[in-house]
């Protein structure tokens, strides 16, 4: 997918994607994985999720990674908030305290940009992108995170003959084949939304959706 869909996307207010509210599954499940409130959190892909400020609010510094300068705006605007912006090559960084948005290309990032990063959330990173970008995604996320980091991942699966992403369906068969080299994946929730779901019913899916929360650590 072009960068310039996703600045469309954006610059349409075509955003069904953003939940608008804390994720419940980040609400129920991130106690299991964090292990000090001061450990950094990655969120690649993060739009303008109130999940951010979540996690902000419990002690962790927070790097979100988004393409889009609107969200990243947007995110400040909308929760009355400001930040120092310093614009930059590959990202323009939106500072708030120990709170911050890099807006720019995601497979910029390198090694040394994350070196303090001890834990990722990526709950519309993965399903955001096609089946042929991926591998890319996680080979590239597996190579600029450190070795220690651990990452909390929902995902959504979905008979795509009915709805045409994003986000995409991925299977939990799939995540295990894209992490499962280097990483021990362990499934903690798999959730079923019926047909008349809200998100299903308005997507027009038929068969609903499942939902799947996993945990993914470094072997």
């Amino acid at each position: 997918m072009e960068h310039e869909f996703w600045h469309k996307r954006w610059s349409n207010n075509q955003i069904g994607f953003h939940e608008g509210s804390v994720n419940q599954y980040l609400y129920d499940h991130w106690p299991e994985l964090s292990r000090q409130a001061n450990e950094t959190v990655l969120v690649p892909l993060c739009g303008k999720a109130h999940d951010l400020w979540w996690l902000n609010d419990r002690g962790h510094p927070v790097i979100g990674v988004e393409l889009s300068e609107i969200a990243c705006k947007d995110f400040f605007t909308e929760a009355e908030e400001k930040a120092t912006v310093t614009p930059g090559e590959p990202f323009t960084r939106f500072v708030h305290g120990d709170l911050q948005l890099w807006c720019g290309d995601f497979f910029q990032l390198v090694p040394d940009d994350l070196t303090h990063v001890k834990l990722v959330y990526d709950r519309a990173a993965l399903i955001a992108l096609p089946a042929e970008m991926r591998r890319t995604y996680v080979d590239h996320l597996t190579a600029v995170i450190p070795d220690d980091a651990r990452m909390l991942l929902v995902t959504l699966d979905y008979n795509s003959d009915e709805m045409q992403g994003p986000p995409f369906n991925v299977t939990d068969e799939e995540v295990f084949a894209l992490y499962g080299d280097n990483y021990a994946v362990t499934r903690i929730l798999r959730q079923d939304l019926p047909p008349d779901n809200p998100f299903a019913k308005r997507k027009g899916l038929l068969h609903g959706a499942t939902e799947s929360v996993f945990r993914i650590d470094r072997k």
